[in-house]
C-alpha cells in the first residue's frame, strides 16, 4: 500500500454553487468551507480520532452491558449483529437521501456541497473523510440516549454493533481513498466506491457493505449509460 502524506493540502476557495454544473473530481487541494479560520481548521480531522471514539464507544457499551447483566452470551452477540446490520442500512439511507439530496435550490446546493459534495470534488482530501472530534463525541452521545430510550437494556448490545459499524465504515472509507486497491478479494470495496465517485454517482451508495445496494437495486451497471 502507498504511504499516507501528513502534509496539509492546498486550500482552494469554495466554488460557486451551480445546480446545473456536474462536479469534477480534483485529486489535489482542499476546498475552503468557512471564512472563519477556527471553523475552517475544525472542519479538518485525522481519521484516527473519530474511528477511535466510535470504537471505544462500542467496546465500553458491550463491556457495560455484559458486566451489569443486561445481556449474556449469545444474546449479546445477536444484539451486536443486529446493531451492525442496522448501521449498514442507516449508512446507505443517509448517503443516498441526505448526502445526495437533490440540489434544486441554492440553499440545498450549499447544504449538499458542505455535507458531501466537497468530498466528491476533492475525494483525495484525507482530512475531510470524517466528522471533527467535537461533532463525533456529540453524535456518539446522542446515539447512546436514542438507543437507551428506544430499546432499554437492549441498547448496550445494539449500540455496540452500531458504533462498531460506524468505526468500520470510517476506516474502510479512508482506506479506499488513501491507499491503492489491494490485489485480493478486498478490492471489491475499492471498485464499488470508485463507481460511485467517477462513473455513476446515482448508485453504489454502500461503502462498508454492498448489501443494501443489492437488495434495493442500486448496484452500478457494468457499463456506464
Amino acid at each position: 500500500m502507498q504511504s499516507v502524506s501528513t502534509e496539509e493540502p492546498d486550500v482552494k476557495p469554495t466554488p460557486a454553487f451551480d445546480v446545473n454544473t456536474p462536479m469534477r473530481p480534483k485529486h489535489k487541494g482542499s476546498a475552503q468551507l468557512f471564512q472563519n479560520p477556527l471553523l475552517e481548521r475544525l472542519s479538518h480531522t485525522h481519521i484516527a480520532l473519530p474511528v477511535g471514539i466510535f470504537a471505544i464507544t462500542g467496546i465500553l457499551s458491550m463491556y457495560y452491558g455484559l458486566t451489569r447483566g443486561f445481556m449474556t452470551g449469545l444474546g449479546a452477540l445477536g444484539l451486536f449483529l443486529a446493531g451492525l446490520l442496522a448501521f449498514t442500512l442507516v449508512e446507505y439511507l443517509v448517503h443516498r437521501y441526505v448526502y445526495h439530496i437533490p440540489a434544486t435550490t441554492p440553499g440545498r446546493a450549499k447544504f449538499q456541497y458542505t455535507m458531501h459534495g466537497v468530498h466528491h470534488e476533492y475525494p483525495k482530501d484525507k482530512t475531510r473523510l470524517a466528522m471533527p472530534p467535537i461533532i463525533t463525541v456529540f453524535v456518539a452521545s446522542l446515539l447512546f440516549f436514542i438507543f437507551r430510550f428506544s430499546f432499554g437494556s437492549y441498547a448496550f448490545g445494539l449500540l455496540s454493533g452500531f458504533t462498531f459499524g460506524y468505526a468500520m465504515y470510517l476506516f474502510v472509507h479512508y482506506a479506499i481513498h488513501a491507499y491503492a486497491p489491494p490485489k485480493n478479494f478486498l478490492k471489491v470495496w475499492w471498485t464499488h466506491h470508485s463507481q460511485h465517485h467517477y462513473r455513476q454517482d446515482e448508485v453504489a451508495f454502500g461503502v462498508s457493505s454492498t448489501l443494501w445496494d443489492h437488495i434495493i437495486g442500486t448496484m452500478p451497471s457494468k457499463r456506464s449509460e
